[in-house]
């Protein structure tokens, strides 16, 4: 029954224009933008890519929350509630959706660094590459479907527009961390987007990630899921 469920939940997702578009295209005109146009050194390429592709991974994953919310909105998840499936189920079919729909956001950035901008790296690092940033995305899909159990599907859209920016910012996902001043500096170490970031781009440098990043992922991770939990619970009581 969940599996049926998340196939269908990623085929119609994939079906969205506006998920293709923006989910998926964005990040790749954004990548080629910001390593064409003034600074193109090879470094600057690879870090950026595998920015890129967090940022790609990060719309994405919120994005499950917006189906969350416009299926709360036509009854869909009161249908569910008369199912076999278990509310247990249909919140993991929910979070399993949005591990799936990360991958094309991230393959496409990854594969314009490889074909377009020439980057170069062994194949186990591309692989590495993808599989940190498939799980690490989990966090943020997590907070989508916090976001689309507790909100409206029209306010929903909008705080996970404006999560997708505040979090790609300060975590340094469109300009390096460098460019910042002291104080933001020190606020982005504490954010998961930027050690998600981190995650991946010790993989291009031959490394393993640290533990400093994979604790504040972690950490970010329990508490978008207990967010999430808390808000599913909300909705039972109002859907």
């Amino acid at each position: 029954m969940i599996t049926e469920y998340v196939k269908a939940e990623v085929r119609r997702t994939l079906r969205d224009t506006a998920f293709v578009v923006f989910g998926i295209g964005m990040p790749v005109l954004m990548y080629l933008l910001f390593t064409n146009i003034g600074n193109n050194a090879s470094e600057w390429k690879t870090a950026s890519m595998v920015a890129m592709a967090a940022y790609g991974a990060l719309g994405a994953a919120l994005s499950t929350g917006t189906g969350v919310a416009e299926d709360k909105a036509i009854g869909w998840l009161r249908q569910l509630r008369v199912t076999p499936m278990r509310p247990r189920q249909v919140v993991i079919g929910r979070a399993l959706t949005g591990s799936v729909v990360v991958l094309p956001a991230i393959a496409a950035v990854l594969a314009a660094g490889a074909f377009v901008n020439g980057v170069r790296m062994e194949a186990w690092q591309w692989a590495a590459v993808t599989a940190v940033l498939w799980l690490g995305a989990l966090p943020f899909t997590l907070l989508g479907i916090g976001n689309g159990y507790r909100l409206s599907a029209q306010t929903t859209g909008v705080v996970n527009v404006g999560c997708n920016l505040a979090l790609s910012i300060a975590g340094g996902l469109w300009f390096p961390v460098e460019l910042f001043p002291g104080w933001m500096r020190t606020l982005s170490d504490y954010t998961p987007t930027h050690r998600f970031a981190e995650l991946g781009q010790a993989i291009t440098e031959g490394s393993a990630p640290g533990l400093a990043a994979v604790s504040v992922i972690v950490v970010w991770a329990l508490l978008f899921g207990a967010y999430a939990v808390v808000s599913y619970r909300r909705s039972a009581r109002t859907v």
